[in-house]
Formats: C-alpha cells, structure tokens, sequence
C-alpha cells in the first residue's frame, strides 16, 4: 500500500504534486486527466493509480503493470507559458528526470531510448506518454503520463524490448514512496529548465542516449530502415545516416543492429 504521508515529506516542490490524487484502480491515468468532466484542473496535479485497467504506451499499447508493485502516474499541466514551446521536448525532458531519479536513488545507471523509453541494462525499466487536448488551435490541456517498473519481477507478454525493474537490477526492495516524490521533484526542476532554456533538455538527454552513434534499426510497423544514429535535431526528430545520406525520422520503434 502506498503511504501517503512517507511520500509528502520527501515531496519538496512549489506546485508539482501538491494536488496529488491517489486511486487504486482507473481506466488510465492520462485519460482521467485529459478528461475535464472529473475536474482535475489545478496546474501540477499529479495522479496515481495502482491498477491502470486500460493503461497505455505509445502507438496505443497496451502499458501491462502489477497492482501495488510499480509507479503508473500522470501529471496534468495547464501552464499556458508552456504551449509556445516544443511540447515534444517534454518527452525527452521527462526522461531524464526518470533517469536521474534512478541514479540519484539507486547509483543504477540509465539510459535514455528515442523517443520516450528509458532502460536499466538495455532492458526497459519506464515509459513516457504525453498527451494534450486543443480547443482550436489553442492547446489548453497537457498530460505527462510515467510508468516505471519498481517492484514487480516477473513480466508477461511479447515486448519490443525486453522487461525489467529496478528491484530486478537492484535485487532488493524498492521504496516507491521516495521514487515518486524524488521524480517530481526533478520534473519540477526539469519544467523550469524548459520555459528558460529548452534546447538544454536535448543536450541532457544526448548525454545519456547510448544509442547514438551506433548501427540501428528502425521500425515504423510498415518497413524498416538501417543506418547509424546521427543525433536528435532541435525538435527531437531521430537523424538517421544511410549511405544516401542524412534522413529524419519522426517515427518508429529503434532497436541496436
């Protein structure tokens, strides 16, 4: 069971968390956010469920997680100085924070997957989905969703990548209380690293992708394309060198040659 009061001590943030909504069992923390007819609307408010019935990772898969074991969260962010940026280097952003919040807790090292996983020993520890809603053109509502794999040990289903969790590296125990208030204290810190200086969040995130400068696959679920990881363009976009040069790629699953 999740303890409450263990985790809003270590919580040390100005509005991230502080409205922090706790659910045993949702359909899917991002699309209980995004909803506005469940009044979740103060900027920074963060959900967390112990059980996603319906939870999702990118390309609509289905996020497969143990109740009471791991983290599956969302954070809804209604900051309209937000929305004039590259909302797409959120992603990026958010995955350095679970990165470091790794390293800072557990001195595991980590490393960061274009576009939005984060892996332990080339097996996949957390996943990042961002969602947001328009009216018009105007974006007035955006949703962090964050799946980190703690405590649970055993993974069932056919995965691109392989499973992992932090217990399984670390092989002990993991307190999910410290974790969560240790991520959104860094995501906090992450936000207004973004708003002042946001190319900083691709330099962050090149330093911890491993990938790049090796030979890769890349899957869009139509055809793959080979070459070398080249490096990430100012919008995020996977810069992929083939012998007919450099090609940018906005989509697909990556995998090591």
């Amino acid at each position: 069971m999740f303890n409450l009061e263990d985790f809003d001590i270590k919580l040390d943030t100005d509005y991230i968390g502080r409205r922090f909504v706790y659910g045993a069992e949702v359909d899917s923390t991002n699309a209980v956010l995004m909803n506005p007819e469940y009044e979740f609307n103060e900027n920074g408010t963060v959900l967390l469920a112990e059980k996603q019935l319906k939870g999702r990772g990118r390309l609509g898969r289905i996020w497969y997680s143990s109740k009471d074991f791991n983290l599956t969260f969302s954070i809804l962010l209604n900051d309209k100085s937000l929305f004039s940026k590259n909302l797409t280097l959120l992603v990026f952003g958010a995955a350095n924070v679970v990165a470091a919040s790794i390293e800072n807790l557990f001195q595991l090292r980590s490393e960061v997957k274009w576009p939005n996983d984060i892996l332990i020993n080339g097996k996949k520890v957390a996943g990042i989905l961002l969602e947001s809603a328009s009216h018009g053109k105007k974006i007035n509502r955006l949703v962090v969703g964050i799946g980190i794999n703690v405590n649970q040990q055993t993974f069932h289903g056919d995965f691109p990548i392989e499973a992992t969790s932090i217990k399984n590296e670390l092989n002990q125990n993991v307190e999910r209380e410290s974790l969560l208030a240790e991520v959104l204290n860094i995501f906090e810190e992450m936000l207004n690293k973004y708003k002042a200086d946001p190319a900083q969040i691709l330099k962050d995130w090149r330093m911890r992708c491993r990938m790049i400068g090796e030979r890769i696959d890349i899957n869009d679920g139509v055809k793959s394309r080979y070459g070398i990881f080249d490096d990430v363009d100012e919008n995020g976009a996977l810069l992929l060198r083939t012998e007919k040069g450099i090609e940018k790629i906005i989509f697909g699953d990556v995998s090591r040659r």
